[in-house]
């Protein structure tokens, strides 16, 4: 997920400054994307420059609400309509790692396994225990929720992996 498309989607609802923005994804997403107010506010620059939002005026405390344009509600429907292909997504390094240690030969690989294996066991138990706590509506527990499948699938990758390398030797 973009940026720029989630603060597009905070604005199709109504104005907001960037405050409220950065606030809003982040109770989103479940607190797992932070944004600094700085990348709030260059997105918003450029998403004016594209002519997506608008700024309105200054309030009282000098703070801008944006608007999103025609052109902008445009782009998040295209945007919504827009399956995630696996291309597009950043490369594995996990799986990275464990070619290379494999294809190396220079790192005990069962421990690198072992030592993944106990921290997605932990995180995935933070991810529990964060679900559990979890008051902020459908959005956060969708993020959650798939955090936690991730990280199931993860364990699951890496029994595979054990179990391929046991074959191999």
């Amino acid at each position: 997920m973009s940026i720029r498309h989630g603060l597009l989607a905070l604005l199709s609802t109504g104005p907001r400054h960037g405050y409220q923005l950065r606030v809003e994804f982040e109770a989103s997403t479940g607190a797992t994307w932070p944004l600094n107010i700085g990348q709030v506010y260059t997105t918003l620059s450029r998403l004016e420059r594209d002519g997506l939002v608008e700024p309105g005026e200054s309030d009282e405390q000098g703070r801008v609400a944006y608007t999103i344009t025609a052109a902008g509600r445009e782009e998040l429907a295209r945007w919504f309509g827009t399956p995630v292909v696996q291309s597009d997504r950043p490369r594995d390094e996990l799986v990275i790692k464990l070619a290379m240690a494999v294809a190396a030969g220079r790192a005990d690989v069962a421990e690198v396994i072992h030592k993944q294996r106990t921290a997605t066991m932990r995180a995935l138990q933070q991810l529990t225990t964060a679900k559990r706590a979890a008051t902020d509506g459908a959005a956060q527990r969708l993020v959650i929720d798939s955090m936690i499948f991730q990280a199931e699938a993860e364990q699951r990758w890496l029994d595979h992996c054990e179990a391929v390398l046991k074959e191999e030797r």
